[in-house]
């Protein structure tokens, strides 16, 4: 698959996805059952492809080993950190940002440990789309009170951008090692899973105290995820630069600033709208 084709359909996915949990978290959905849905509807459906294609899925104990790394400490526990710098920050934008801005890390990463390329367009699209990122993601309405905010949000934000770096970086050594893309996708899907569910049984969580239409907005969600993961890791494979992957996932933020604004009544301010744009134009740089 393209590496350009795969963007844009991990582009759409986590647009629409994004979209679909801010429904569930409006039906007052909990937290743990949206993340289960994001990792454990994905896992069925790549084993229902990965059997459908007699995929090898074997891999070896290093890969596996791996693959425990990339999900534990780059993938649950990147997403823990990320939520509770949001928490204890003065502005939610602030620890988006700072997390975000991995795309930049991954893409100068790449050319030293997997000889990727980097042009000067495509540099300076990425920089104009995290530029534009932040104008859009913060928001000065969402400053709070200093008795709400902790100190400890900015290192949070920092291990939250190690490791949705690592995340990518580690996806990428798989890929070079042989690990096929549903391998990699099956067994950290998997691994996640098990941990979301131990934390659910520890809150005693049940699936009874939902109602239809939270649980058909889950499975929205999962099978958006299971899209945009697919998506990403094919980008993986094939672009020049992972960051390219990186910075049109980050890019997807704008149709998500139009969409929160369209359905969720959102605030659309001239400095979201120009960053929207900018966003959008660096986007159309980037895979020119």
């Amino acid at each position: 698959m393209n590496w350009i084709v795969a963007g844009f359909l991990m582009f759409f996915c986590s647009v629409v996805q994004y979209l679909l949990i801010r429904k569930s978290v409006a039906l007052k959905t909990p937290s743990q059952f949206i993340n289960l849905a994001m990792f454990v509807i994905p896992l069925i459906l790549f084993s229902v492809m990965a059997t459908a294609t007699h995929t090898n899925l074997s891999v070896s104990w290093y890969q596996l080993l791996i693959l425990a790394i990339l999900s534990i400490f780059f993938s649950y526990l990147g997403n823990a950190l990320s939520l509770m710098s949001i928490a204890y920050a003065p502005n939610p934008g602030y620890s988006l940002v700072l997390s975000k801005s991995y795309v930049v890390f991954t893409t100068v990463a790449a050319i030293f440990l997997f000889g990727s390329t980097l042009t000067v367009r495509s540099a300076v699209a990425i920089i104009l789309i995290v530029a534009c990122s932040a104008m859009m993601s913060i928001d000065k309405k969402g400053t709070k009170r200093a008795t709400f905010v902790r100190p400890s949000w900015l290192p949070l934000a920092i291990g939250a951008f190690f490791c949705w770096g690592m995340l990518t970086i580690t996806s990428k050594y798989l890929l070079v090692l042989g690990v096929n893309v549903l391998s990699r996708l099956i067994y950290s899907m998997a691994m996640v899973t098990i941990l979301i569910l131990g934390e659910m049984f520890w809150k005693k969580l049940r699936w009874k105290q939902l109602s239809k239409p939270q649980i058909i907005n889950l499975v929205l969600v999962g099978v958006l995820g299971a899209g945009f993961n697919y998506g990403m890791q094919e980008g993986f494979v094939t672009a020049p630069n992972i960051g390219y992957i990186n910075a049109m996932n980050a890019s997807s933020m704008g149709l998500v600033v139009i969409g929160a604004a369209l359905f969720f009544h959102d605030d659309l301010t001239t400095r979201k709208l120009i960053g929207v744009i900018g966003v959008i134009a660096g986007l159309i740089l980037l895979v020119l």
